[in-house]
């Protein structure tokens, strides 16, 4: 049994996803550019990392007297494993931002 072509629904869907494609471009761009600081517990060190990943700088804020070369590497490693996880929690906000008005598409019997 075939069903009728519901010109609504179609033109309805090529708008939501042309809207949809406009959000993505928007989102992609976001991620390139929105930037998240952290730093390493001990303050030695701060990164700043862009949403994809990219780690932008690498900064020692702290003091390094006294410090040995292990001391630092662990505070870079953290540094960066905070900001792995801040660009994570960036792009999950972002993603939440831009497409919060996203709902599933339905035909008028229901089906999507």
């Amino acid at each position: 049994m075939g069903r009728e072509i519901d010109e609504h629904f179609i033109e309805e869907a090529i708008e939501r996803y042309q809207r949809l494609d406009a959000r993505l471009a928007e989102f992609e761009k976001a991620v390139r550019t929105a930037e998240v600081t952290v730093s390493s517990p001990d303050g030695l060190v701060e990164v700043v990392v862009t949403a994809d990943g990219a780690i932008r700088d690498v900064t020692v804020t702290g003091d390094l007297t006294g410090r040995t070369n292990a001391e630092l590497s662990r505070s870079i490693r953290q540094a960066v494993s905070a900001a792995a996880d801040a660009a994570a929690w960036a792009r999950t906000t972002l993603h939440a931002e831009t497409f919060s008005e996203y709902r599933p598409l339905r035909r008028a019997d229901g089906d999507r």
